[in-house]
């Protein structure tokens, strides 16, 4: 196992170290979130192909990660490719170049999602190393639950693209399907997807290590690079009308607005 993770280590580092090269040569950071999620797709065929478990288990748990991961870099690589600097990293720009080593400091960065991406590859390396050649209970929910997880984020994705490409809403916030119940969909089913993973890596030996991941991935949607750093990019660009928004509308998991909620309480 241990040169198994010494591999997949190698090789995402070394992907982050390329991506951070071209960032200085695009000015432009933000490949580093293309770079986060196709590194999961890197480690699926690393681990699939050299890990020695049951071919059926490894081909399961690969194929989750990597379509999965696929879905997340083709959708990413539209808003990234050919586009500005998302708003994050140009407030990140701001905040690190006034204290100096601009691009040390982002080199540290994307080197700590490649940190990232072998802990929260973690569930997917122990269940290639199992022999068991059975499937068991708790894969197969683990595996039900991922495709539940997966369809929602796409869908939450989809209404927000469909809603940006409409001209009249340039400057509006999105509260169309899924995103009138949440304001990150998109971020809740992610959590259920690394919660998915948990559970399938709990048939496999020291699969209970994989169970603080879900608390891991919470802790950054909800505080780091999730909720908190793309929420105050919306309000410094869509002011009152976001805040609003948070007013009536729930930040993580998918609920009735306020204003329904106090309408059916009057």
């Amino acid at each position: 196992m241990l040169n198994l993770l010494l591999m997949g280590t190698g090789a995402v580092v070394l992907v982050m170290l390329l991506l951070w090269l071209l960032g200085i040569r695009q000015n432009n950071f933000s490949y580093v979130d293309l770079g986060w999620s196709a590194n999961f797709i890197l480690l699926a065929v690393v681990y699939g192909v050299l890990g020695d478990g049951d071919i059926t288990r490894r081909m399961l748990i690969c194929g989750m990660y990597g379509l999965w991961a696929s879905r997340l870099t083709l959708h990413l690589a539209t808003r990234i490719i050919g586009e500005p600097e998302e708003g994050r990293y140009v407030q990140l720009r701001a905040e690190w170049g006034a204290t100096g080593n601009l691009n040390l400091k982002f080199m540290g960065f994307f080197q700590f999602q490649a940190l990232l991406n072998i802990v929260l590859g973690l569930p997917m390396l122990l269940a290639v190393m199992n022999p068991s050649p059975t499937l068991y209970v708790v894969e197969i929910a683990g595996a039900g639950l991922w495709a539940i997880a997966l369809i929602g984020e796409t869908i939450a994705d989809a209404q927000l693209k469909k809603f940006k490409q409409q001209v009249s809403n340039k400057g509006k916030v999105c509260d169309a399907g899924l995103w009138g119940w949440s304001r990150h969909p998109n971020y809740f089913f992610e959590w259920i997807i690394w919660i998915a993973y948990a559970l399938f890596a709990l048939a496999s030996p020291m699969g209970w290590l994989a169970l603080g991941l879900p608390v891991l991935m919470l802790h950054f949607l909800l505080n780091v690079t999730g909720i908190r750093a793309t929420e105050e990019q919306a309000v410094r660009s869509k002011g009152e009308a976001y805040r609003e928004y948070q007013r009536t509308v729930s930040a993580f998991v998918p609920l009735p607005r306020k204003a329904e909620l106090e309408q059916e309480k009057a």
